[in-house]
């Protein structure tokens, strides 16, 4: 416990005192955000906010991770190094697209095929590696078979199997990159989904086979480096979110919002929970549906609108709601959303048990 912990303070101090850093780094160079001129109108205030922040926050929970493992000695295993391996793919691609905003002065950055083929390459790339690398059980940092709280009977072929996680990878980097259009509110609710994800990592090590074998038991291969990874998280989107939070001083960018998306995913193939994924990040999920939906209905309909304008939180901008209130609303709802998934979890190690 003394990893997952030194792992959370690390990547909550160096977050905490690295954002402020970066934040004169980035305004000295001019990065700045640009604002959609078809977004609110109330958004154009925060053109030349620093944004790549995200960098700050994978830095940080890299540099928890390490720490956490000097402090406690033990070797990185597979598992949190492929977590990790996400998270900085991803960030990559998104710092890319970040970049090409700034430099080329566009507000959409990588062309969207550059973007897709970036997120398929670090996912696939992923997946191959997950189901390799078994240990002394002979567990394998992600399992083939389909997950909802554990691993279901249903076995995928590796080729189905990587397109999954393709799918549940790219589904997740850009729900919470939808998500992050308010100060503070994709960071978070990557807070809560992130600290669902070490508790369950503390959970499934007391849980293991290997520990406490028995019909209700884990087959997960790293539990407790999974925790460790999730805590780092956890202390670096909060040290961060000191910064992010309204009226923001800096914003994560896609550099962010792609790496987190990709971690959670990350982590929900790893503890073998994919389809819990959807209700411990239910926020992110109800808002990628408003997109979807948007989208549908406009082509459906013949140019209609379901809402004002898609995401969802700008819906509510547009209602007349205050940033600050309709980001403590979400965060409430996603809350909601993480406790449900605890408690589903839990649930069923009680009815096993």
């Amino acid at each position: 416990m003394i990893s997952i912990l030194t792992a959370g303070v690390v990547g909550l101090v160096a977050s905490i005192l690295g954002t402020p850093l970066a934040i004169r780094v980035l305004v000295r160079r001019g990065y700045g955000q640009l604002i959609r001129d078809d977004g609110p109108t109330s958004h154009h205030t925060k053109r030349g906010t620093p944004t790549m922040g995200g960098a700050v926050i994978i830095l940080a929970a890299v540099l928890g991770y390490f720490v956490a493992h000097v402090v406690r000695p033990s070797p990185p295993t597979v598992s949190g190094l492929l977590v990790l391996f996400l998270v900085v793919g991803l960030g990559i691609v998104g710092f890319l697209d970040d970049y090409i905003k700034i430099a080329k002065q566009r507000s959409l950055g990588l062309r969207s095929r550059a973007k897709m083929a970036g997120q398929i390459a670090v996912a696939v790339v992923f997946a191959i590696l997950a189901i390799n690398f078994p240990d002394e059980q002979g567990y394998t940092p992600a399992s083939q078979a389909l997950s909802v709280l554990r691993d279901t009977p249903w076995v995928m072929p590796a080729a189905v199997f990587v397109i999954w996680a393709l799918f549940l990878i790219s589904g997740f980097s850009n729900a919470v990159n939808l998500t992050d259009g308010l100060d503070g509110l994709a960071t978070g609710a990557a807070v809560m989904a992130f600290g669902a994800y070490t508790l369950i990592g503390v959970w499934q090590l007391n849980q293991s086979c290997a520990v406490s074998p028995g019909p209700s038991c884990y087959d997960v291969r790293d539990p407790l480096d999974l925790a460790i990874v999730s805590a780092a998280l956890v202390g670096a989107c909060f040290g961060f979110l000191w910064w992010n939070a309204a009226p923001a001083k800096i914003f994560m960018g896609d550099t962010g919002s792609l790496a987190l998306g990709g971690g959670l995913a990350g982590l929900a193939i790893t503890t073998r929970t994919e389809l819990l994924l959807i209700v411990l990040g239910g926020l992110f999920v109800v808002i990628t549906l408003s997109v979807i939906l948007q989208v549908g209905w406009f082509k459906v309909s013949g140019g209609k609108r379901l809402f004002r304008m898609a995401p969802l939180q700008h819906h509510f901008e547009l209602k007349g709601w205050g940033e600050v209130t309709i980001v403590i609303r979400f965060w409430i709802i996603a809350g909601m959303f993480v406790v449900l998934g605890l408690g589903l979890f839990y649930a069923e190690w009680v009815a096993t048990a």
